[in-house]
């Protein structure tokens, strides 16, 4: 066993420093890609005659699978490993964790590893935005009954 000391040193032997700038560039330009590709996804939608309202519901619904089928079949986090936080966008970023977190645990059977461990990533993301949206919904009725 080795101690905490020698592990650090381990480790700061073993990573290298990231170049920052670098880095930022990267992750702006690979975010951007992915909102490219949403909006064209969107535009597309729109060019077919169908309602914005369902394609403002279409677009995140086909960005979060399309996530998740390139995290099932190995892509997404290929892509991650050379674009860096640019893919963490929130939508398709949930949804690679998401099912990220499926797949390590598929061997343990489908309620037990699948089910409980989606619920490990999803669990507090779908709390914490239930319960800012009942906090910003209150704020909004206060402000708009005192507003008249």
């Amino acid at each position: 066993m080795i101690s905490k000391e020698e592990y650090k040193q381990l480790v700061k032997k073993h990573s290298g420093s990231s170049p920052k700038p670098k880095d930022f560039i990267i992750s702006f330009i690979s975010g951007g890609i992915i909102c490219i590709i949403g909006q064209a996804i969107y535009n597309a939608l729109l060019s077919l005659d169908i309602k914005e309202d369902y394609v403002r519901s279409a677009v995140p619904s086909i960005l979060i699978f399309l996530a998740a089928l390139l995290t099932g079949i190995g892509v997404y986090d290929k892509i991650a490993k050379h674009c860096g936080a640019g893919t963490l966008i929130p939508i398709t970023g949930f949804s690679n964790a998401v099912t990220s977190s499926a797949i390590e645990f598929k061997n343990e059977g489908f309620i037990l590893g699948v089910g409980d461990n989606i619920f490990k990533i999803a669990g507090p993301v779908i709390l914490y935005g239930t319960s800012a949206s009942i906090i910003y919904g209150f704020i909004y009725y206060i402000v708009k009954t005192i507003g008249g």
